[in-house]
């Protein structure tokens, strides 16, 4: 890629850890970074990740990264020439995107048209029917009462998914399996639509299972050219919200990554495609895939991608905003798979309480260290963790030369990550990665539903993170540990494990 820098300044209008990570980005790049950050965020750590920060105000989402005015006034105030919008508050919509480019600013991403025509899934889904994209079969128009939608729901067949046409996340998602149960799913999927979206215009699909989720990442540049990088495994989810994933896929061969590939990328150029984006499948056993949707951003599990091919994607990001062709930035270069790579996604959550997001003060963090591994935070000890933003902690990435050893390499690398005086995933993920199941590959979208052990364990379940705390309390007061597990130190002026560790809580078996 060319050492000349794409821009001067480039504001981040997000925060967490894709800020972090894409203020890092630009620093690499030579490139001056702008951070936003609300009240709750005042200390957090994407505000000093940048070379300079501006307020925009606000608690909630709403008041704060979603305002565009706001983030807009900061880059004028800061100087940026252009945005990024890292990914979910504004990063799909395409009135942000369009205002950018009003101000005179570059937008870090799609156009709005390209986003008007993949962001809807009912848009999305007539464009692929257009393009000869093989399609999960369906109803995605307007219909006059329920009735009607009971006669179509009926022509699909059940066991099927009702689905907002608005957005994904799965918010107004709904598994029917029984007609009787129809009116009323369609009924709740639009009342929670409506309140994530603004919108309840839904659509129908046939149920397809067992599947896997697996996707393509695609890029295109402001010349016509769309490029796919190929495929993240993603099947291991819960609620349709994605926990682990990998690249490449274990149900991809070469031959079903070039036709998948090829899918993706007729879709992305009749889009008018440019910048980051993923086109997602349902793959079935038998190698058919059927395509869901369009990410019209940078995802949050690119980092496997990265590993895999040897290529930064946010740098690709500016290049390609700034104007540059694909064809000139990755010649020369072998994007074939290389290793495996894998991604965990760490929560602030309770998964023994129905992963109920948690709120707090990070007492410790300790992060996994060593070859082949890759943390992408937004804390550090001593970081309040708000109720008012989704509860991702980090990322934790490992590359390996097999999915044998990247799975061993993951599982020893959550060992070793410590995030207490909050509850969290991490012994969760451990659970999941350790279970033969997944070390087989032997990955379906309902992982997680077949095997609720993994979510409450039985048996000794004592969290890692008390063995390493006590190990720790061992350290910072004079080493000796006591058969009862203290240090026996408090008639020699040691500190105890709690009082060394501030607020340091256990809940339900989850560091």
């Amino acid at each position: 890629m060319s050492d000349a820098p794409p821009f001067r300044r480039v504001l981040v209008a997000n925060r967490g850890e894709i800020a972090v990570r894409v203020c890092r980005g630009l620093r690499e790049l030579g490139v001056g970074s702008v951070a936003i950050y609300s009240e709750p965020d005042r200390d957090a750590v994407h505000r000093f990740a940048a070379d300079t920060a501006c307020a925009i105000g606000g608690t909630t989402a709403a008041e704060s990264y979603l305002r565009i005015e706001a983030v807009l006034d900061a880059a004028r105030a800061s100087g940026a020439e252009a945005i990024h919008p890292g990914y979910g508050f504004l990063s799909e919509n395409p009135r942000f995107a369009r205002a950018v480019e009003e101000a005179g600013l570059v937008f870090i991403g799609p156009s709005a048209a390209s986003m008007c025509k993949l962001g809807s899934k009912a848009g999305a889904r007539e464009l692929a029917v257009a393009c000869g994209v093989p399609v999960v079969p369906g109803f995605d128009g307007e219909l006059p009462d329920d009735a009607a939608w009971l006669v179509k729901a009926r022509e699909v067949g059940f066991p099927l998914l009702i689905k907002s046409s608005a957005g994904g996340g799965g918010k107004g998602m709904r598994l029917v399996e029984r007609e009787s149960e129809f009116l009323d799913a369609l009924a709740a999927g639009r009342r929670e639509a409506k309140a994530a979206f603004g919108d309840d215009r839904m659509l129908i699909e046939r149920r397809v299972f067992p599947a896997r989720h697996v996707e393509i990442q695609l890029f295109g540049d402001r010349h016509g050219d769309v490029v796919s990088l190929h495929e993240r495994e993603c099947s291991v989810q819960r609620r349709h919200q994605k926990v682990l994933e990998e690249a490449p896929s274990p149900a991809v061969d070469a031959k079903l990554r070039a036709k998948m590939g090829e899918a993706a990328v007729r879709l992305a150029k009749a889009a008018g495609y440019r910048g980051a984006g993923t086109a997602e499948f349902l793959l079935d056993e038998r190698g058919g895939f059927y395509f869901l949707e369009v990410n019209t951003r940078l995802q949050v599990e690119h980092p496997v991608t990265e590993c895999v091919i040897g290529l930064d994607l946010v740098h690709l990001q500016l290049h390609v905003a700034a104007g540059r062709r694909l064809e000139d930035l990755l010649a020369g270069r072998d994007l074939t798979p290389r290793g495996w790579a894998i991604e965990a996604r760490i929560y602030a959550e309770a998964p023994e309480q129905g992963f109920l997001p948690a709120a707090g003060r990070l007492t410790r963090v300790i992060e996994a260290e060593g070859p082949g591994i890759r943390v992408d935070s937004g804390v550090r000890e001593g970081s309040e963790v708000s109720v008012h933003y989704d509860p991702l902690l980090a990322k934790l990435v490992v590359h390996a030369p097999d999915r044998a050893t990247a799975c061993k390499r993951l599982a020893h690398a959550l060992r070793e990550s410590v995030y207490l005086g909050i509850p969290t995933n991490v012994d969760f993920l451990r659970r999941v990665v350790e279970d033969p199941r997944f070390a087989r590959g032997e990955l379906r979208t309902d992982f997680l539903d077949r095997a609720p052990e993994l979510v409450t364990p039985t048996g000794d379940a004592t969290p890692s993170a008390v063995f390493v705390a006590a190990a720790l309390a061992a350290v910072l007061g004079d080493g000796h540990v006591a058969a009862d597990g203290s240090n026996g130190g408090e008639a020699r002026g040691a500190a105890s494990m709690f009082a060394t560790l501030g607020g340091f809580r256990v809940f339900g078996g989850e560091s």
